[in-house]
């Protein structure tokens, strides 16, 4: 199937695999850009599979739209000899640290203003990605934010030392901020966007759009059986105005 995520105007874009140097620790990232000059950066935290050649294509895609990205390897700290498996992956989530993944990220975001001349940055994560990227858009570094199908509470198996908030205790202090979630998504249950949609009652700048009997994960990879193209397509149109605002 084709993705969803349709390239914009631009022809010529640069994409190249990167190593941050974070506090002693190397992560990978891949880092995509137009040519010319782009009109604003943004970073983008994936899902539990982490890097993989699905986000080097989609970095490039986004790029096609004027923007400059960096893609970022929630993993960087675990060895790849323990992660295999998508259940390996869930069971290692708790030991993942907040502030080490969002500051991952903003350390994303500084290689986008110094390399390529933004200064308007934004944050955008899938899943796992969704459920950091409420917690960066509340650090108070970027300016915009789209969380798809991110958790609002931290799933039981995912509790650990090093996960200090729920994304529903710092919902009133995103930047702006879209979330996107499926109806029939049991990660994110209707109580739980019940609950963001009351602390965002006074927020005219934050948006939720919830997709009825979509599953988990019907967005960004076109080879899951819950892909639905045309929501797809539509909420990668809606996501990229969010940020290109």
């Amino acid at each position: 199937m084709p993705p969803a995520l349709r390239p914009g105007p631009i022809y010529d874009v640069t994409v190249e695999a990167r190593t941050l140097h974070v506090d002693g620790d190397d992560v990978p990232v891949v880092h995509a850009r137009p040519d010319g000059m782009p009109v604003a950066g943004l970073v983008l935290h994936p899902d539990i599979g982490g890097l993989r050649p699905l986000f080097d294509e989609m970095a490039r895609t986004l790029a096609t739209h004027g923007l400059a990205v960096c893609v970022v390897e929630p993993w960087a700290r675990v060895p790849a000899s323990e992660l295999g498996a998508i259940e390996q992956r869930l069971a290692r989530v708790a030991d993942l640290d907040d502030d080490v993944q969002v500051g991952d990220l903003a350390a994303a975001a500084d290689l986008l203003v110094v390399e390529d001349d933004v200064s308007r940055i934004s944050v955008l994560g899938f899943c796992m990605g969704g459920y950091y990227t409420f917690k960066a858009a509340a650090a108070d570094r970027f300016d915009r934010a789209v969380a798809f199908y991110g958790m609002l509470r931290t799933p039981e198996q995912w509790r650990g030392p090093g996960h200090k908030h729920e994304p529903l205790d710092v919902a009133g202090d995103v930047c702006p901020t879209l979330a996107v979630f499926g109806g029939a998504d049991p990660w994110t249950p209707a109580a739980d966007i019940d609950a963001l949609r009351a602390a965002w009652k006074d927020r005219a700048d934050c948006e939720i759009v919830v997709i009825e009997g979509a599953d988990h994960g019907f967005v960004h990879d076109p080879d899951r059986p819950a892909h639905r193209a045309d929501d797809a397509a539509t909420l990668w149109r809606r996501a990229l105005e969010w940020v290109l605002r």
